[in-house]
């Protein structure tokens, strides 16, 4: 975390402001396309977005990182003594405001700051301990359930740092979609990578409607080959990935303008991993498709003059929006 985000966010407590840097460290590490549409927010907004992807980020470890292929034995347990851990540490960090993990700090914190409910936190990690022992899903119906803690609530909970134009409850919708659909676009470009750890999130019935099972997939993966009927399936995945993004476009307008170039930039950079899989030929099974680095810089070049012209435009305001998006100490 920079000092000028961490002084514009009133951050003064040494220790919260480790906590935010090492969240701040996590993004930068971990997730480029959400880093960089970071950049996009004021200042001031930056450590709390930072904070909730840090806890995610750190939640995700636990459950992936212990190693390869579907757990088992004392590697699962492991795993899920782990997690069981950091459910301990963030109920009594919301409690008392410090965890003994820097991104339960900071989480503690941005959670109190915008009085984001507690209740996203706790479906967040249910959805991180079903993928210890939950390999596969029978349909979309199920993957969505699944989904609503591991995506939908990570967009409601960015919702009140980004601020509204419009009453929340009615962007809410949208920024569960959205956060929905950046996660549909994970489970494609991941198939492979998923594979490896026991795992796949692509509905059973959109697979077997195409003749496809995971031990085609596997083989594909094992001999680094396409299968067209893999690739159909593939297809199929990213039609429906699109539709969420289709759902999820109409919340972009009810955001703080301010902070619109932050999410119209993650938007159109994480939908463009669905052309940069099709230009790839569909290979997700052996390699990880990216946008190219042209078209990034092309996407936050806009992002940044979209930055200046809201900013300016909020500068000739009075400064007073119908819904701000304030830290609660400011609020009261």
């Amino acid at each position: 975390m920079t000092t000028r985000e961490l002084d514009a966010a009133r951050i003064t407590d040494p220790g919260l402001r480790a906590a935010y840097t090492h969240c701040r460290d996590l993004n930068a590490r971990h997730g480029r396309t959400y880093f960089l549409a970071t950049r996009l927010l004021p200042p001031d907004r930056r450590p709390a977005v930072h904070a909730l992807y840090g806890f995610a980020r750190w939640a995700d470890d636990i459950v992936d990182s212990l190693g390869p292929g579907a757990p088992t034995g004392d590697e699962a347990a492991r795993r899920a003594a782990a997690l069981d851990r950091l459910c301990e540490d963030l109920t009594r960090g919301l409690a008392g405001g410090r965890g003994a993990e820097p991104v339960v700090t900071a989480l503690a914190d941005t959670s109190g700051r915008y009085a984001i409910d507690r209740s996203h936190f706790t479906d967040f990690l249910a959805s991180m301990r079903s993928d210890l022992t939950v390999t596969e899903y029978a349909d979309y119906a199920a993957l969505r359930g699944y989904m609503h803690g591991s995506a939908a609530v990570i967009g409601l909970q960015m919702l009140p740092v980004l601020g509204t134009v419009v009453p929340r409850e009615e962007a809410a919708p949208y920024a569960a979609e959205l956060g929905v659909a950046f996660q549909l676009t994970n489970f494609l470009r991941d198939v492979g990578e998923d594979l490896d750890r026991g795992r796949v999130y692509l509905p059973q019935d959109l697979l077997g409607a195409h003749g496809v099972d995971r031990e085609l997939l596997r083989r594909c993966r094992d001999e680094g080959r396409a299968d067209r009927r893999v690739t159909a399936a593939l297809r199929a995945f990213a039609d429906l990935t699109r539709a969420a993004y289709r759902r999820a476009a109409p919340g972009v307008p009810m955001l703080d303008p301010v902070a619109r170039p932050c999410i119209r930039t993650a938007f159109v950079l994480y939908g463009g991993i669905l052309d940069a899989v099709a230009d790839d030929g569909w290979a997700v099974l052996n390699r990880r498709a990216a946008v190219p680095r042209r078209r990034r810089a092309l996407v936050a070049a806009d992002g940044l003059l979209r930055v200046a012209a809201a900013r300016l435009t909020a500068r000739r305001r009075s400064g007073r929006a119908p819904y701000p998006s304030v830290p609660c100490e400011e609020a009261a």
